[in-house]
Formats: structure tokens, sequence, C-alpha cells
């Protein structure tokens, strides 16, 4: 959700009762025009709830792609209620990343950590004390480890380990593959205590997004099938991430020709020819990258993330429902 994710999809989540995130990640260029972007919205329509000690915003980063002292000025004049941190280049940095951001804000903004394994959760829960980890399954669209386990396996075993070690109040939130509400209740019911979804608000109207980009996640089906984990997309883009991390994307004809032989030159001349036809440089004969997860296959509409929030809601509440009248049926 890399400058996906900006000030209006960020604000529009918080206010519907979510907790929405700028995604800055490794680009923290207009991180300050953003956030105050999200300040101005919050002075005319304040979130329901929140404090005025903090922006009721979290913001997203990159951590091997981003210096700490530029993310903490661009953090200094309006501090979020939490950042996230993703991908170092090792789990040491973090130590450092956390340290600053409490000393920033003054202990008010939470520490969220993404994981994608077991070894990384303990690791992280020990030397940084996060508020929050986020447990990434393999399914997730975008960056992920490349090679992981699926959310329904990674999730418990995750709960399980640090519950063992006496860490068991780190709250726990899910990502990867979760788009609609049987996908969030099955992770709440795994012992999460919230859900993240990136690619469903690929589809919502406050996303800021290219309209190919778009129409592909709604096109695409069977996620399983019509996604791939590659390094081919970060190469194409000119994008060098560690080793141990994938991007997850709908495949293409550039993802195709690369599978076939083609050399990489010859394919990111045709990649550079396709980002100047606009909107008809993505789709399944396309060549721009669309990152997406498993679940694209569920995401059929675009609707404002208000609906995409409430909707999620209800069918969670559907989903206990019937499971709590299930016994009666057999």
């Amino acid at each position: 959700m890399r400058l996906i994710a900006l000030a209006p999809l960020a604000y529009a989540v918080s206010q519907a009762g979510g907790f929405g995130w700028l995604a800055a990640g490794t680009d923290v260029a207009d991180l300050k025009k953003e956030l105050q972007k999200v300040a101005d919205q919050v002075a005319q329509n304040p979130v329901p709830g929140s404090s005025s000690d903090f922006l009721p915003i979290g913001v997203g980063f990159i951590n091997w792609g981003v210096e700490l002292e530029t993310a903490l000025e661009a953090l200094r004049e309006h501090i979020p209620a939490a950042v996230w941190f993703f991908a170092p280049r090792k789990n040491e940095d973090l130590v450092e990343w956390t340290r600053n951001i409490r000393e920033v804000s003054k202990g008010k903004t939470k520490i969220w950590i993404q994981i994608g394994t077991v070894v990384d959760a303990i690791e992280v829960a020990r030397s940084c004390h996060p508020d929050v980890l986020v447990v990434q399954g393999a399914d997730a669209g975008g960056h992920g480890l490349a090679h992981g386990a699926g959310i329904v396996s990674l999730l418990p075993e995750v709960a399980d380990s640090l519950r063992g070690m006496g860490m068991g109040s780190i709250p726990l939130v899910a990502a990867g593959g979760i788009v609609e509400g049987r996908g969030a209740a099955a992770c709440l019911a795994l012992g999460g205590s919230g859900v993240v979804m990136g690619t469903r608000f690929l589809a919502s109207k406050e996303a800021n997004i290219a309209k190919g980009y778009q129409v592909d996640v709604l096109r695409t089906t069977d996620g399983g099938r019509s996604t791939v984990r590659t390094s081919v997309y970060d190469t194409l883009r000119g994008t060098v991430w560690p080793r141990q991390y994938g991007g997850r994307g709908i495949i293409n004809q550039s993802y195709l020709d690369a599978q076939n032989g083609m050399i990489i030159d010859e394919n990111k001349r045709l990649y550079e020819e396709a980002l100047q036809k606009g909107d008809h440089g993505w789709g399944e004969s396309g060549r721009i990258t669309a990152y997406a997860g498993c679940g694209v296959g569920l995401v059929k509409e675009v609707k404002y993330a208000k609906e995409i929030i409430d909707e999620v809601r209800q069918d969670i509440s559907e989903v206990f429902w019937k499971l709590s009248h299930a016994s009666s049926k057999l």
C-alpha cells in the first residue's frame, strides 16, 4: 500500500471506526504534507473517541529504505498514534527505531512491528517490547518474506510461543489474504486481536491508485494461481529489496516473459514502454506491476472505506452468530 494509502484513505478508515495508516514505505519526502492533511481533516471533523495528543492514524515505514533521523524529523510536528515497522536489514535495527520513536513522542506513539516467522516474533518481542505484533502470512500482497507460512498456522504458533515465554500479553494483528468478514472472523478465532487489510482497500474510493491498477484488481480471480511472490517485479522497477523478501503481485506478461527466458534488459525496455501507456499498461497482457494478495479474487467492487469496514464488521458478526447456532442443526 506504499503511496496508495495516503491521507484521504488513512483518515477515512479511522473516521469509520477502524485504524487508518499512511503507508510511507521508503519515501518520506511528502510525509509531513500528508500528516498535515490528516491534521486538517481532524480539525474540521474529529475522529470520535480520539485524543488531541496525537493524530488518530498510524505511519508505516519500510525500515531498510528509510534513514531514522529523516523519519523522526517528519514525525516531530504531528505525532501519530502508532508507527509500523517492517523489513529492517536486521532485526537489531528496530531496537534503535523503537527507542527513538518512543522518545520523540514521549511514549504516546504505539510501536507495531510486522513479522513473518515465529523466530522473528520472539526476537523482536524480547528486544523491542512492541505494543502490537503484525503477523503476516504468506498470502499477503506486496512485499513479505520470500518463504513463509500461511496465517492459519503462523498466527497460533506465534501466540503459543509468546505465551510460553511469558509474553502472551502482546496483541497480535493478522495480515495476509484477509479481504472480507469470513477471513477476519477466522483470524480472530485463531487468536488475533484484529486484522489488517491491504488488497481490499486497493478497491476503495479513497485509495491513491491508478485506474488501470484498480481494474486489474477487480478483474483478477483465483488469487492462489493468478498471483505470485517474486523478485521479477522489483528488478523491473529498479527496487533492490533485501534478498529474504519478495513481492506478491498479479501475474502479467512481464513475469511470464521472465519465466520464459527473456533477457532482463529487453524486459525492462518493454516495461518502460508500458509505463507510457498509462492505464492500458496493466492487465493480464500488460507489463506494469499490480501488487495484490491471494484474496484478490474476493474483491469485486469499488466502495468507500466506511462501506468496506461496516460490511466486514457485519460479516464477522454473522459468522460468529452462525457458529454459535451450528450445533442445533447437527
